[in-house]
């Protein structure tokens, strides 16, 4: 039932085309707020994303240098609740793997 669609996401036109974002923060050395343990405290340094998912992460409080706390991964690691600020968010996994974090 193919209506010529291709299926998944498309590329977003505002950001350049790049390998993969997990392959180029193994290469840098970079954390991503996935790799962050339950428990743990790390702050934000930028973000990958573009477009609505950028906006939407900047609204919910996501900027750099917010702090942010793991609370808890659900059973099969999507999605991800954590504190930021006074409040308690919840990201898809893929929305998590666009920010980039340091260590606190």
């Amino acid at each position: 039932m193919s209506h010529g669609r291709r299926r998944g996401r498309k590329p977003c036109m505002e950001c350049p085309t790049r390998v993969s974002a997990r392959e180029e923060q193994k290469a840098d050395g970079r954390q991503v707020l996935t790799q962050v343990s339950n428990g743990c405290r790390c702050r934000i340094r930028r973000h990958n994303a573009c477009g609505a998912i950028r906006q939407r992460l900047l609204d919910l409080g996501f900027v750099p240098d917010a702090e942010v706390e793991m609370i808890r991964c659900a059973t099969l690691g999507d999605p991800l609740e954590m504190r930021l600020g006074d409040y308690y968010v919840t990201l898809r996994k893929r929305e998590a793997d666009l920010i980039e974090v340091r260590a606190d």
